[in-house]
Order: C-alpha cells, then sequence, then structure tokens
C-alpha cells in the first residue's frame, strides 16, 4: 500500500492539510497515513504522532526559550517519517519547523519524495531561504501566483495551486437562532489560533467591546475560535458582563455566521483572506512584545502585514500593529466605519477585485491532492524501474 506522511506546524497547516487529503481520500483509499497534525486531520481518522500544541509557538522569543523542546521534536518527528518509510513526505506551511524536518529526511532517506504546501513567504522574510529548498523539496505547491517567479528563478518545480480558503465550498445547512440575537448586528472577532495570541489580544478586545457597549446597544460580538483555544476565550471572558459575545469554533457556524457579519476584527494572517472571501469589510490587528517586533521590522521588506495590503501596495485593510493595537483605536477605527457606508463598500469591492486576480481557476485542494496522487503513482514506477 502507498503511503503519505503529512507534517503540519500549527492550526492553519492542519487545516490546509485536511482539506487536501479529504479531497485525496474522495480519489483513492489505497493509501496509508500518518501525520504530525491537529483535530482536522485526526478528524480523518488519521494518526497524529504527538498533539500539535506541543509546538506551535508565537514569535521569536518564545521559540528561542523553547528551542531544545523544539529540536527535540523535530528528531523525533524525523524519526517517525524515516521509521514510517512514506513514498511521499507532504509537509505544510510553518517552514521553521516543517521545512527542517524535510531537510532532515531528505538527507537520511533521499527517497522520500518531498512536497511542501504554501511556499515560504521569501518575498516578506528571506529570499535566500529559495537556494537551500532546492536542496530537500521535490515539488512546491504554491498559493500565490505572483510567487513562481522567486522558485523558477532557482528552477524548482513548482505548481501555482492558488489558495483553498478562497475556494466556494458548499456549507452544511446550519441552525444559528442560539447564537444570533433578535435585532442585533453581528460584529465578528479573530483573536488569532496559538493560544498566545490570544492571551494577548484578548484583553484588548474584551476592552473594545466595552467601549462599543458604552455607546452602542445593537450590536453581538461572534468570538471565532478553534477547537484548541475555545475554553481559553471562554475562560477570557467569564469575569466580564458581557452578555451580547458567543464563542464558536464549530467551521460550518464560523463561515455562516461570518456571511452575516456587518464587519470584522481580525488578527493579522490567512483569516484575512477569508474575511473578504466572505465580502465582510474589517480591520487588522496584532501586538508582539518590543524584542519581537524589533526583530520582525529588521527581518521583513515589506511594509504591510496583510497580504491584501502587500499585493496592492497600499492600505486597503487598516492595520493597527503594536502601540496602535490598543481598546481606544480599534473603537475609533471600527465606529468610523460602520459611520461610512461607503468606506466598507469600497474596501469590500477592492477586495474583490484584488480576489479575483490571485484565485486559481481550479479547486485548489483538488490541484493538490491530484498533484500528490500523481507524484505517487509516478514514484512508484520510476523506484521499481530502478530495482529492476
Amino acid at each position: 500500500m502507498k503511503k503519505i506522511f503529512i507534517v503540519t506546524g500549527e492550526p492553519s497547516g492542519d487545516k490546509l492539510a485536511a482539506r487536501v487529503i479529504s479531497n485525496l481520500k474522495k480519489k483513492t483509499s489505497e493509501i496509508e497515513y500518518l501525520c504530525l497534525g491537529g483535530p482536522h486531520l485526526k478528524s480523518l481518522e488519521i494518526k497524529s504522532i504527538f498533539d500539535l500544541s506541543e509546538i506551535t509557538y508565537f514569535a521569536f522569543t518564545n521559540v528561542l526559550f523553547n528551542l531544545f523542546k523544539i529540536n527535540k521534536k523535530i528528531n523525533y518527528t524525523v524519526s517517525e517519517v524515516v521509521k514510517f518509510n512514506p513514498d511521499i513526505l507532504f509537509t505544510v506551511d510553518s517552514p521553521d519547523f516543517t521545512l527542517r524536518v524535510a531537510e532532515r529526511v531528505k538527507k537520511i532517506n533521499p527517497n522520500i519524495k518531498t512536497i511542501h504546501y504554501v511556499a515560504p513567504q521569501v518575498w516578506i522574510w528571506r529570499e535566500g531561504r529559495v537556494k537551500k529548498i532546492k536542496k530537500f523539496i521535490d515539488h512546491i505547491l504554491l498559493l500565490f501566483n505572483f510567487e513562481k517567479k522567486y522558485f523558477d528563478k532557482e528552477n524548482i518545480l513548482n505548481t501555482f495551486v492558488g489558495h483553498p480558503l478562497l475556494e466556494n465550498s458548499t456549507k452544511s445547512k446550519v441552525e444559528l437562532s442560539n447564537v444570533i440575537y433578535k435585532d442585533k448586528k453581528i460584529i465578528s472577532i479573530f483573536p488569532g489560533s496559538r493560544n498566545s495570541e490570544v492571551n494577548i489580544l484578548m484583553p484588548i478586545l474584551i476592552n473594545f467591546i466595552e467601549l462599543m457597549n458604552k455607546k452602542f446597544t445593537k450590536y453581538v460580538f461572534i468570538f471565532h475560535a478553534t477547537v484548541e483555544n475555545k475554553n481559553i476565550i471562554l475562560d477570557k471572558l467569564k469575569n466580564h458582563n458581557l452578555d451580547n459575545t458567543e464563542v464558536v469554533s464549530d467551521e460550518n457556524v464560523k463561515s455562516e455566521l461570518l456571511s452575516k457579519s456587518i464587519f470584522a476584527v481580525a488578527k493579522s494572517g490567512t483569516i484575512s483572506l477569508e474575511i473578504c472571501n466572505a465580502g465582510v469589510a474589517s480591520i487588522i490587528i496584532y501586538k508582539m512584545n518590543s524584542i519581537n517586533f524589533f526583530i520582525t521590522k529588521f527581518l521583513v521588506n515589506t511594509k504591510f502585514a496583510n497580504i491584501i495590503n502587500i499585493i496592492n501596495n497600499k492600505e486597503i485593510i487598516p492595520e493597527l500593529l503594536q502601540s496602535e493595537c490598543n481598546p481606544e483605536e480599534i473603537f475609533r477605527s471600527v465606529v468610523y466605519f460602520l459611520k461610512n457606508p461607503s468606506l466598507i463598500n469600497q474596501q469590500v469591492t477592492d477586495c474583490k477585485k484584488t480576489l479575483e486576480e490571485i484565485k486559481s481557476k481550479t479547486s485548489s485542494t483538488d490541484e493538490a491532492s491530484s498533484i500528490l496522487a500523481q507524484n505517487l503513482v509516478s514514484y512508484i514506477h520510476r523506484n521499481r524501474f530502478l530495482n529492476l
């Protein structure tokens, strides 16, 4: 039986990987899987070698403080991959973890095909990383078409598959009566998937909601959580008298509630694409400690944090970062948009235009799963020929 080992490094990667593997499972059942993943991959009845939360760290200093532990997990993951001896090692996002695993695995067993999904953002961070990748990644799957030039330049096999979050997938009908208040308008809140992000942003977001409640009574605030951090968010809220907040973690419910939202406040990240795709205006927030921010500013070569702004080289979605990421600034920005519907419409229009430019014409998950299937067959045939 053919084998695929999937390695992710954080919840968003787990979600992306699960979409691809779910699609692949529909194409063929003749594949054995093992993974380092979270609840999304586990829901496909794929065993994870350890809990993904054990390696989900936020920012440079947290990584430095846990460097020994992370390196130990990398070594353990490598040993499990080599022991499993897959036909394909499928690494997804989180390059500082997943690509280190791929590099070490390739050195030990060059016969294992390595396919990486979600290219490292070399256009933001380190272009020099591309040359290194060439030594141990056989095929890289790109979310954005403009990334191709960086990998074509180094003759690295790559395919633009598009971003799965931009697909209009069919959702199951969900019952929202328990979370939707009559005569209330929804503002969606995205505090992040990492616990460390939630711990930093929740106090700020709670104070923002308190400011909103002093002035308005017509809004309900929906916190979009992961299965892993839902209880943390609930715990942060329990000591505050906020009866117009809800915390949801079900993917279908979250998607439906987002589509019914009039505005969103979101931690900087890929969720911004999902918000744009839903036709909802938003602002982006982010905060880290001063040391991490200084290091990031030193390494990053773009003036924006949000992908929509980066592509357009101008601020379409307001970014409230660091000192500007405070309750008063968030309150002022949100109220300004809510009082000026034309600004909301303009942002939605600009985002829609940008998404049309970067969307793949085919299904990203279908394209990625087809490449996995094709590589699996061709690689096995090649190995059989070499062993004759």
